[in-house]
Protein backbone atom coordinates (compact mmCIF):
# COMPACT_ATOMS: atom_id res chain seq x y z
CA UNK A 1 0.00 0.00 0.00
CA UNK A 2 1.11 3.34 -0.71
CA UNK A 3 0.05 6.97 1.56
CA UNK A 4 -0.46 10.16 0.12
CA UNK A 5 1.13 13.39 1.46
CA UNK A 6 -0.22 16.81 1.21
CA UNK A 7 0.50 20.14 2.79
CA UNK A 8 -2.36 22.23 3.64
CA UNK A 9 -3.45 25.58 6.12
CA UNK A 10 -6.31 25.06 9.16
CA UNK A 11 -8.79 25.95 7.44
CA UNK A 12 -8.58 23.48 4.47
CA UNK A 13 -8.06 20.63 6.17
CA UNK A 14 -11.48 19.23 6.96
CA UNK A 15 -12.36 20.00 3.12
CA UNK A 16 -9.55 18.20 1.72
CA UNK A 17 -9.76 14.95 3.74
CA UNK A 18 -13.67 14.56 3.72
CA UNK A 19 -12.76 15.39 -0.30
CA UNK A 20 -10.16 12.53 -0.54
CA UNK A 21 -12.31 9.85 1.64
CA UNK A 22 -14.71 10.57 -1.41
CA UNK A 23 -12.40 10.08 -3.96
CA UNK A 24 -11.62 6.43 -2.59
CA UNK A 25 -8.93 6.94 0.03
CA UNK A 26 -9.13 4.39 2.63
CA UNK A 27 -8.75 6.45 5.61
CA UNK A 28 -7.20 9.95 6.21
CA UNK A 29 -5.64 11.47 9.12
CA UNK A 30 -4.15 14.71 9.93
CA UNK A 31 -0.91 15.85 11.51
CA UNK A 32 1.02 18.98 13.06
CA UNK A 33 3.30 19.30 9.94
CA UNK A 34 5.43 20.99 12.34
CA UNK A 35 5.76 17.98 14.58
CA UNK A 36 9.06 17.04 16.32
CA UNK A 37 10.24 20.72 15.95
CA UNK A 38 10.31 23.38 18.27
CA UNK A 39 7.38 25.02 15.98
CA UNK A 40 4.93 21.90 17.05
CA UNK A 41 1.87 23.33 19.02
CA UNK A 42 -0.41 21.06 21.09
CA UNK A 43 -4.10 21.03 20.30
CA UNK A 44 -6.60 19.02 22.15
CA UNK A 45 -9.79 19.86 24.51
CA UNK A 46 -10.97 18.85 27.59
CA UNK A 47 -12.44 15.54 28.02
CA UNK A 48 -15.91 15.05 26.58
CA UNK A 49 -15.22 18.15 24.39
CA UNK A 50 -14.17 19.11 21.01
CA UNK A 51 -10.53 21.37 21.17
CA UNK A 52 -11.83 24.80 19.09
CA UNK A 53 -8.79 24.76 16.46
CA UNK A 54 -9.43 21.52 14.56
CA UNK A 55 -6.34 21.52 13.19
CA UNK A 56 -2.96 22.74 13.10
CA UNK A 57 -1.34 26.08 11.13
CA UNK A 58 0.13 24.40 8.76
CA UNK A 59 -0.84 20.34 8.51
CA UNK A 60 -0.28 17.00 6.61
CA UNK A 61 -2.90 15.27 5.47
CA UNK A 62 -2.32 11.65 5.08
CA UNK A 63 -4.39 9.41 2.83
CA UNK A 64 -4.06 5.83 2.83
CA UNK A 65 -4.89 4.46 -1.01
CA UNK A 66 -5.95 1.31 -1.93
CA UNK A 67 -3.33 -1.10 -4.13
CA UNK A 68 -3.70 -0.25 -7.65
CA UNK A 69 -5.20 3.25 -7.23
CA UNK A 70 -3.67 6.41 -9.45
CA UNK A 71 -2.85 8.85 -6.87
CA UNK A 72 -2.75 11.77 -10.37
CA UNK A 73 -6.11 10.64 -10.54
CA UNK A 74 -7.44 11.06 -7.03
CA UNK A 75 -6.14 14.27 -7.17
CA UNK A 76 -7.46 15.69 -10.22
CA UNK A 77 -11.05 14.52 -8.85
CA UNK A 78 -10.03 16.27 -5.58
CA UNK A 79 -9.07 19.22 -7.53
CA UNK A 80 -12.69 19.36 -9.78
CA UNK A 81 -14.35 19.07 -6.72
CA UNK A 82 -12.82 22.06 -4.43
CA UNK A 83 -12.02 24.01 -7.04
CA UNK A 84 -10.03 27.08 -6.89
CA UNK A 85 -7.95 28.13 -3.43
CA UNK A 86 -6.73 24.26 -3.43
CA UNK A 87 -4.03 24.13 -5.77
CA UNK A 88 -0.99 24.81 -3.38
CA UNK A 89 -2.49 21.80 -1.09
CA UNK A 90 -2.70 19.46 -4.36
CA UNK A 91 0.06 20.67 -6.53
CA UNK A 92 2.94 19.64 -4.37
CA UNK A 93 2.25 15.92 -3.39
CA UNK A 94 3.89 13.52 -2.22
CA UNK A 95 3.65 9.07 -2.51
CA UNK A 96 5.46 6.91 0.35
CA UNK A 97 5.29 2.96 0.95
CA UNK A 98 3.33 1.71 3.62
CA UNK A 99 5.59 -1.55 4.55
CA UNK A 100 4.02 -4.74 5.01
CA UNK A 101 2.92 -5.93 7.92
CA UNK A 102 0.58 -8.31 10.33
CA UNK A 103 -1.69 -5.58 11.31
CA UNK A 104 -3.73 -7.61 13.60
CA UNK A 105 -1.13 -9.20 15.53
CA UNK A 106 0.66 -5.51 15.90
CA UNK A 107 -2.89 -4.27 17.68
CA UNK A 108 -2.97 -7.29 19.90
CA UNK A 109 0.28 -6.72 21.12
CA UNK A 110 -1.02 -3.38 22.03
CA UNK A 111 -3.13 -4.74 24.40
CA UNK A 112 -1.99 -7.15 27.01
CA UNK A 113 -3.32 -8.61 30.23
CA UNK A 114 -4.27 -6.19 32.65
CA UNK A 115 -4.38 -6.73 36.97
CA UNK A 116 -6.77 -4.88 38.96
CA UNK A 117 -6.86 -4.52 42.59
CA UNK A 118 -5.91 -8.14 44.21
CA UNK A 119 -8.33 -10.46 42.32
CA UNK A 120 -9.18 -8.76 38.42
CA UNK A 121 -7.26 -9.99 35.80
CA UNK A 122 -8.30 -8.41 32.68
CA UNK A 123 -7.58 -11.19 29.63
CA UNK A 124 -7.57 -10.20 25.67
CA UNK A 125 -8.73 -13.92 23.81
CA UNK A 126 -5.29 -13.80 22.41
CA UNK A 127 -3.42 -14.10 26.02
CA UNK A 128 -5.28 -17.00 26.95
CA UNK A 129 -2.48 -18.90 28.84
CA UNK A 130 -0.57 -16.63 28.82
CA UNK A 131 2.42 -17.44 31.58
CA UNK A 132 2.35 -13.75 32.87
CA UNK A 133 -0.80 -13.92 33.88
CA UNK A 134 -1.52 -16.91 36.85
CA UNK A 135 -2.70 -20.13 36.18
CA UNK A 136 -6.26 -19.10 34.41
CA UNK A 137 -8.52 -22.03 35.85
CA UNK A 138 -6.26 -22.76 39.15
CA UNK A 139 -6.97 -19.87 41.25
CA UNK A 140 -10.28 -19.98 42.61
CA UNK A 141 -9.68 -16.49 44.39
CA UNK A 142 -8.79 -14.78 41.07
CA UNK A 143 -11.58 -13.62 38.53
CA UNK A 144 -10.79 -13.26 34.70
CA UNK A 145 -12.45 -11.16 32.65
CA UNK A 146 -11.92 -12.22 29.01
CA UNK A 147 -12.28 -9.00 26.77
CA UNK A 148 -11.53 -7.81 23.45
CA UNK A 149 -11.03 -3.86 22.78
CA UNK A 150 -13.78 -3.11 20.33
CA UNK A 151 -16.43 -0.36 19.60
CA UNK A 152 -17.53 0.02 23.18
CA UNK A 153 -15.32 2.09 25.76
CA UNK A 154 -14.15 -0.11 28.86
CA UNK A 155 -10.93 -2.36 28.62
CA UNK A 156 -9.37 -1.92 32.08
CA UNK A 157 -6.53 0.36 30.64
CA UNK A 158 -8.52 3.43 31.37
CA UNK A 159 -7.38 4.96 35.08
CA UNK A 160 -11.44 5.75 35.55
CA UNK A 161 -12.71 1.94 34.88
CA UNK A 162 -9.76 1.11 37.21
CA UNK A 163 -10.91 2.71 39.53
CA UNK A 164 -14.50 1.66 39.36
CA UNK A 165 -13.48 -2.19 39.52
CA UNK A 166 -11.21 -1.63 42.41
CA UNK A 167 -14.24 -0.40 44.28
CA UNK A 168 -16.26 -2.84 43.32
CA UNK A 169 -13.97 -5.72 44.39
CA UNK A 170 -13.00 -4.04 47.72
CA UNK A 171 -16.42 -2.53 48.37
CA UNK A 172 -19.42 -4.86 46.65
CA UNK A 173 -21.33 -7.13 49.30
CA UNK A 174 -22.25 -10.97 47.87
CA UNK A 175 -25.67 -10.68 46.34
CA UNK A 176 -26.33 -7.11 45.90
CA UNK A 177 -28.08 -5.64 43.03
CA UNK A 178 -26.05 -3.04 40.24
CA UNK A 179 -26.96 -0.96 37.72
CA UNK A 180 -23.98 -0.15 35.36
CA UNK A 181 -25.23 3.25 34.00
CA UNK A 182 -23.08 3.95 30.97
CA UNK A 183 -21.64 0.42 30.35
CA UNK A 184 -19.56 0.48 27.49
CA UNK A 185 -18.38 -3.07 26.85
CA UNK A 186 -19.98 -3.94 30.02
CA UNK A 187 -16.76 -4.91 31.84
CA UNK A 188 -18.25 -2.86 35.19
CA UNK A 189 -21.27 -4.72 34.93
CA UNK A 190 -19.23 -8.50 34.33
CA UNK A 191 -16.93 -7.81 36.96
CA UNK A 192 -19.58 -7.41 39.73
CA UNK A 193 -21.72 -10.60 38.37
CA UNK A 194 -18.10 -12.60 38.89
CA UNK A 195 -17.28 -10.92 42.50
CA UNK A 196 -20.63 -12.02 43.53
CA UNK A 197 -23.75 -9.53 42.59
CA UNK A 198 -27.09 -10.64 42.25
CA UNK A 199 -29.81 -9.15 39.80
CA UNK A 200 -27.11 -6.73 37.16
CA UNK A 201 -28.99 -4.18 35.27
CA UNK A 202 -26.49 -2.89 32.10
CA UNK A 203 -27.53 0.61 30.19
CA UNK A 204 -26.13 2.26 27.90
CA UNK A 205 -27.31 4.96 24.87
CA UNK A 206 -25.60 3.22 22.30
CA UNK A 207 -27.19 0.39 20.59
CA UNK A 208 -23.47 -0.92 20.02
CA UNK A 209 -22.64 -0.97 23.67
CA UNK A 210 -25.46 -2.74 24.46
CA UNK A 211 -24.80 -5.78 21.91
CA UNK A 212 -20.60 -5.68 23.12
CA UNK A 213 -22.36 -5.71 26.60
CA UNK A 214 -24.68 -8.91 25.68
CA UNK A 215 -21.59 -10.34 23.53
CA UNK A 216 -18.96 -9.76 26.16
CA UNK A 217 -20.87 -11.22 29.34
CA UNK A 218 -21.94 -14.48 27.23
CA UNK A 219 -18.34 -15.09 26.12
CA UNK A 220 -17.38 -14.74 30.02
CA UNK A 221 -20.61 -16.78 31.11
CA UNK A 222 -22.69 -14.57 32.99
CA UNK A 223 -26.13 -13.60 32.99
CA UNK A 224 -26.89 -9.85 33.00
CA UNK A 225 -29.67 -7.78 31.60
CA UNK A 226 -28.50 -5.07 28.89
CA UNK A 227 -30.46 -2.56 27.25
CA UNK A 228 -30.97 1.36 26.34
CA UNK A 229 -32.45 3.90 28.70
CA UNK A 230 -35.79 3.70 27.40
CA UNK A 231 -35.99 -0.16 28.52
CA UNK A 232 -34.55 0.34 31.98
CA UNK A 233 -37.45 -1.14 34.30
CA UNK A 234 -38.34 0.94 37.79
CA UNK A 235 -36.42 0.49 40.68
CA UNK A 236 -33.66 0.73 42.52
CA UNK A 237 -30.48 -1.14 42.81
CA UNK A 238 -28.12 -1.50 46.14
CA UNK A 239 -25.09 0.19 43.77
CA UNK A 240 -25.18 2.19 40.98
CA UNK A 241 -22.13 2.80 39.10
CA UNK A 242 -21.63 5.25 36.17
CA UNK A 243 -18.38 5.63 34.35
CA UNK A 244 -18.92 8.67 31.93
CA UNK A 245 -18.07 11.97 32.40
CA UNK A 246 -18.70 15.12 34.64
CA UNK A 247 -20.62 17.20 32.44
CA UNK A 248 -23.25 14.05 31.64
CA UNK A 249 -22.99 13.12 35.39
CA UNK A 250 -24.06 16.45 36.66
CA UNK A 251 -26.93 16.21 34.20
CA UNK A 252 -28.24 12.55 35.50
CA UNK A 253 -27.84 13.55 38.96
CA UNK A 254 -31.67 13.45 40.08
CA UNK A 255 -32.38 9.94 37.81
CA UNK A 256 -28.72 8.03 38.97
CA UNK A 257 -29.67 9.23 42.80
CA UNK A 258 -33.18 8.07 42.65
CA UNK A 259 -31.85 4.88 41.17
CA UNK A 260 -30.22 4.04 44.40
CA UNK A 261 -31.91 2.05 47.09
CA UNK A 262 -31.74 3.18 50.57
CA UNK A 263 -28.63 1.96 52.19
CA UNK A 264 -27.12 1.69 48.93
CA UNK A 265 -23.90 2.99 47.26
CA UNK A 266 -23.53 5.25 44.40
CA UNK A 267 -19.70 5.26 42.78
CA UNK A 268 -19.31 7.56 40.03
CA UNK A 269 -16.01 7.70 37.64
CA UNK A 270 -15.22 9.91 34.43
CA UNK A 271 -14.13 12.71 36.83
CA UNK A 272 -10.99 14.38 36.90
CA UNK A 273 -9.49 15.70 40.40
CA UNK A 274 -10.01 19.09 39.89
CA UNK A 275 -14.21 18.70 38.88
CA UNK A 276 -14.80 16.24 42.07
CA UNK A 277 -16.10 18.87 44.26
CA UNK A 278 -18.91 20.68 41.62
CA UNK A 279 -20.00 16.92 40.58
CA UNK A 280 -20.25 16.16 44.36
CA UNK A 281 -22.26 19.41 44.42
CA UNK A 282 -24.77 18.38 41.68
CA UNK A 283 -25.55 14.92 44.04
CA UNK A 284 -25.75 16.95 47.07
CA UNK A 285 -29.45 17.40 47.64
CA UNK A 286 -30.33 13.49 47.88
CA UNK A 287 -26.43 11.66 48.41
CA UNK A 288 -23.13 12.83 49.98
CA UNK A 289 -20.43 12.07 47.72
CA UNK A 290 -16.55 12.12 48.25
CA UNK A 291 -13.87 11.04 46.51
CA UNK A 292 -12.92 7.48 47.14
CA UNK A 293 -9.88 7.36 45.13
CA UNK A 294 -7.85 9.08 42.92
CA UNK A 295 -5.40 7.53 39.71
CA UNK A 296 -3.51 9.20 37.43
CA UNK A 297 -5.52 12.59 37.44
CA UNK A 298 -9.17 11.07 37.52
CA UNK A 299 -11.00 10.13 40.47
CA UNK A 300 -13.98 7.77 42.20
CA UNK A 301 -16.42 9.20 44.12
CA UNK A 302 -18.37 7.68 46.26
CA UNK A 303 -21.61 7.88 48.91
CA UNK A 304 -24.55 6.17 50.79
CA UNK A 305 -27.91 7.13 50.16
CA UNK A 306 -29.31 7.71 54.12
Amino acid sequence: MRELLLQCPEAQAEALSDELLEAGALSVSVEDADRDTDAEQPLFGEPGTEPEIQAWERNQVVALLPDGADPAQLVAQVKDALGAGYEGALSGWTLRDVPDADWVRLTQAQFGPIHIGERIWIVPSWHRGDPAVPDQTGDAKAIYIELDPGLAFGTGSHPTTHLCLAWLEANQPAGASVLDYGCGSGILAIAARMLGAGRTLAVDIDEQAVMSTRDNARVNGVELEAMLPDALPAGTSDIVVANILSNPLKVLAPMLSARVAAGGSLVLSGVLARQADEVAAAYSPWITLSVWRERDGWVCLHGRKS
